[in-house]
């Protein structure tokens, strides 16, 4: 679950005009947006932190099913991004973008919540797909859409309002996660699937009526009708890579400055470098969206334990990791990179953190060894993994938004989120891909979560960062531009 990709890579939209709020203040219409983004995340985590064990106990389907469609249904959130883009710069501008695809979010939990009022497993599955598709289009269509809907609110000389815009933003999805984390198992545990699913539809159509709410004060930036950087980067790599009529001694990209504006043949260049980065992440992603999956059903196997008489299920471990973010990053952020100055380079930190991520699976394929061995072991031993992937999480995820903020050209920029939330799209598909391809290691339908596949996926990360540390080592980053700075 990659709270990250919502959207902090965007580029704040420069806006003219006089918009409310000064230098240093938020205008008065971002609390509406802060609020649908808390309301929002709650919702979509509130239900997927309780959707693999429902596959498991309600429909009766086997842990690698279960598995493979969370991972499936993450693999769709993560690609519709590209047709909430399309609907919101071709055809209905970022507000009509956000406000109607929520209304098919609402209809997906509303579609989950309706599959307890049978007790046929046929018409629970049906709802079940139904909703997820549902929900995925609604959640993906949504998320290209609304931080760069908060910073059209702000103008040109709102810098500081915009940072602490866009710091609020992030702590609003982290807050959202971890209520959903806690609250939502509880529910399940004590009312039922049925409620478990309609207060996250409830949170979401707070989070509709909360940002419809600030219509009358939003300030609009209307529908592109064409993304004219996009169409450039895709001919130009076309023409770059199918050409055959170069002269001696000429490049193909000396050729496309022949035929395409020079600026527009190097902002391709430095977007397809940004993108052979992003090639190697995927496997990353395919290790941290676990904690819904394999680590959920890991979980399930451990002794619940209590802090101050409550009692911790595994599906409220899942808190651990948003609850850790909140701290963790400005530690690492204002003490360990400055400590280690220009070593913490951003594909240095990046190839750490693949590293890292290998050991908590190394960790999580040892507590599996022991539970295989019949041993009862506590779900307190979960903190451990938990806090070694979130390090993991802010070293790879947060630092990669960076990177490509930075190293992206300035009208590539867009481009650049898409692809990076395809790498997302990717890992989930690879876990879907060996789930339903590998054998099983164990009984039956419990490959996905035992100690040889947890194993297996730590050797994966270790080989992924050997290559991305090797193939990242001579890179020479893009130092950018004085007016980039400015924006």
């Amino acid at each position: 679950m990659s709270k990250f990709s919502t959207g902090s890579v965007e580029p704040v939209p420069a806006v003219s005009g006089d918009v409310s709020g000064g230098g240093g203040r938020f205008p008065p219409q971002i609390k509406y947006i802060l609020g649908n983004e808390a309301c929002e995340r709650f919702s979509f985590y509130g239900m997927k932190g309780i959707l693999a064990l429902y596959i498991i106990g309600v429909l009766h389907k086997s842990s690698d099913a279960s598995t493979e469609i969370v991972h499936l249904f993450g693999a769709v959130v993560y690609c519709t991004p590209l047709l909430g883009a399309w609907l919101s710069d071709q055809i209905l501008g970022r507000y009509k973008t956000i406000l109607w695809v929520s209304f098919l979010y609402c209809a997906g939990h509303g579609t989950l919540a309706l599959s307890d009022l049978s007790a046929s497993l046929a018409f629970k599955e049906g709802c079940l797909f139904v909703g997820l598709a549902f929900i995925a289009v609604g959640a993906g269509g949504i998320k290209p859409c609304v931080s760069a809907f908060m910073g059209d609110q702000f103008g040109e000389n709102q810098g500081r309002a915009v940072a602490r815009a866009y710091a609020a933003f992030y702590w609003c999805i982290n807050i959202g996660s971890l209520g959903a984390f806690l609250i939502i198992p509880w529910v399940k545990d004590e009312y039922g699937y049925g409620w478990a699913f309609a207060i996250p539809g409830i949170l979401m159509a707070v989070a509709t009526a909360v940002f419809w709410l600030g219509r009358s004060r939003y300030k609009h930036v209307p529908p592109a009708r064409a993304d004219k950087s996009r169409v450039g980067f895709f001919r130009v790599l076309i023409f770059a890579y199918t050409n055959r009529e170069r002269r001696e001694g000429e490049t193909r990209w000396d050729a496309a400055r022949r035929k395409f504006r020079r600026q527009d043949v190097d902002d391709a260049v430095g977007t397809l470098r940004v993108l052979w980065v992003f090639l190697l992440i995927p496997p990353f992603f395919a290790l941290f969206d676990q904690t819904s999956s394999t680590w959920l059903l890991q979980g399930n196997q451990m002794e619940a334990f209590q802090i101050w008489g409550h009692t911790f299920s595994a599906e409220q471990m899942q808190a651990a990791n948003p609850a850790m973010v909140l701290f963790l990053i400005p530690l690492l952020t204002f003490g360990v990179y400055p400590f280690l100055g220009k070593f913490a380079s951003p594909l240095r930190r990046m190839a750490v953190g693949m590293f890292i991520a290998a050991v908590s699976f190394g960790i999580v394929g040892w507590l599996q060894m022991r539970i295989e061995g019949g041993e009862k072991i506590s779900l307190l031993w979960q903190v451990l993994p938990y806090l070694v992937l979130t390090v993991s999480e802010i070293l790879v995820s947060t630092t990669g938004l960076e990177f490509a903020y930075t190293q992206a050209p300035k009208n590539m920029k867009s481009i650049i989120t898409s692809f990076w939330l395809l790498t997302m799209t990717a890992g989930n598909l690879l876990v879907a891909g060996i789930t339903r391809f590998m054998p099983a290691a164990v009984e039956a339908g419990s490959a996905s979560a035992s100690s040889g596949r947890f194993f297996l996926y730590a050797k994966l990360m270790v080989a992924t960062a050997v290559l991305f540390a090797l193939a990242t080592s001579f890179y020479k980053y893009r130092e950018r531009t004085e007016a980039e700075a400015k924006s």
